[in-house]
């Protein structure tokens, strides 16, 4: 266990040096000591870059507990590492039943938390169902993720939400960023170790094209695949076609397709009938939050249950002779199979996260029980803290060039 633990310092450690964004909003949070006394209740991907952010919160003076949000994405050094040399109350280990994962999001739960920071929103589900006990002490939360957002604005819209949650996803500094320069190259990190196989010169095919998709498409380009995205909606599919890419349903796709990754935050993206005419020897993989992009039930009906036949992949044989490959039981692959979104990208999101968290604990008072956007304010602090960390200067608009743009009549 020693070494598991000097392991995940290590990780830890070389995060937070890799994080000079968070580091700057860190060392003001731990100055004027804003979360002093708060109760912060955290699901999230149990990572390295997720504990610089749970630590930070720590330092700031929060009282902590964190879950992991996905049962297979959990990094057991870090995990036990924060536990046993940081501290921290921590819940989670790779490979959580479906009882302990739930177990241990309760466990979260029962230090009832003032402000909880959620990715895919079961945290706050719970809350609203099993958990009501506890939702009148609870006074705002956090999601990171576009799948919790749904969920998150669909309790709005029925009135259930009961708390103010500030939409983190929504923020530029997280999607434009995040979504696509993040799951664009973690995606591949965790196709390359779960597989060992070659991009180059097969067919790809990315299922969505909003941000993830966008980052997919790039990066399996620039790794001399031929991509082929498939969509449902009119302007990304042009959008796709304009930046280059083939565009066609997902039941043609299916039949030229070696790899398949989705990313779609939808259910049922790869089906019956897609598995029908799948391509031999199709690989697939799936970089969306939770694991029914592709039908694990159609996939078991057709051909069985897997074979494992590396650490994350499962081998299915059809009746006709025909093989499918699934990377981490279709759980997003990014972090069930790698390390995830590489740690710069992360000391952005995460900046957004802490001062989204502290602009909670000053103003959720005066905030409705809906979902919320990011203040403009902050994404600007996050963008220009970042421009420094990387030694950059812009330019700025004179008071005339100002005076310009704010004018209604013509100018010369």
């Amino acid at each position: 266990m020693d070494e598991l633990i000097e392991k995940g310092i290590r990780r830890l450690e070389w995060a937070r040096a890799h994080m000079g964004v968070l580091g700057d909003i860190r060392s003001r949070l731990v100055k004027e000591r804003t979360l002093e006394g708060v109760k912060v209740g955290m699901a999230l991907h149990v990572e390295a870059k997720t504990g610089i952010l749970a630590l930070t919160i720590a330092e700031a003076g929060a009282d902590v507990r964190l879950a992991s949000c996905n049962p297979l994405s959990t990094d057991d050094s870090v995990a036990m590492a924060l536990k046993h040399h940081y501290g921290l109350d921590t819940y989670a280990k790779k490979g959580e039943s479906n009882d302990e994962y739930y177990a241990n999001l309760n466990a979260v739960l029962d230090m009832r938390p003032d402000f909880v920071i959620d990715d895919g929103a079961d945290l706050i589900t719970i809350l609203h169902t099993t958990r009501r006990d506890l939702l009148p002490n609870v006074k705002g939360g956090n999601e990171e993720t576009t799948t919790g957002v749904v969920r998150l604005r669909s309790m709005a819209a029925e009135g259930k939400l009961e708390f103010p949650v500030i939409s983190v996803n929504d923020a530029h500094m997280k999607f434009m960023f995040d979504n696509r320069y993040g799951t664009g190259q973690s995606t591949f990190d965790g196709f390359m170790n779960a597989t060992n196989l070659l991009i180059a010169g097969k067919r790809l095919v990315v299922a969505g094209y909003g941000w993830c998709g966008r980052g997919i498409a790039m990066r399996a380009k620039g790794l001399g695949a031929n991509v082929i995205v498939t969509e449902v909606d009119p302007i990304r599919a042009i959008e796709a076609r304009m930046d280059g890419y083939e565009v066609m349903p997902m039941i043609e796709a299916a039949k030229l397709a070696d790899i398949i990754i989705c990313a779609t935050g939808n259910k049922d993206i790869i089906r019956r009938e897609h598995l029908e005419v799948l391509k031999d020897g199709c690989v697939m993989g799936n970089s969306g939050h939770f694991d029914n992009e592709i039908s694990k039930p159609g996939l078991e009906a057709m051909a069985g249950k897997g074979v494992r036949v590396r650490e994350s992949v499962d081998q299915y044989t059809f009746k006709d002779g025909r093989k499918a490959y699934l990377i981490a039981e279709g759980r997003l692959m990014n972090l069930a199979a790698g390390q995830g979104h590489p740690v710069e990208i992360m000391d952005m999101s995460f900046a957004i996260q802490a001062l989204s968290l502290e602009h909670l604990v000053k103003n959720y008072a005066s905030l409705a029980p809906k979902v919320h956007n990011v203040p403009e304010e902050l994404d600007q602090q996050v963008a220009r803290t970042k421009l420094k960390v990387m030694g950059i200067e812009i330019d700025e608009l004179t008071e005339e060039q100002r005076k310009y743009l704010c004018g209604w009549q013509e100018g010369t």
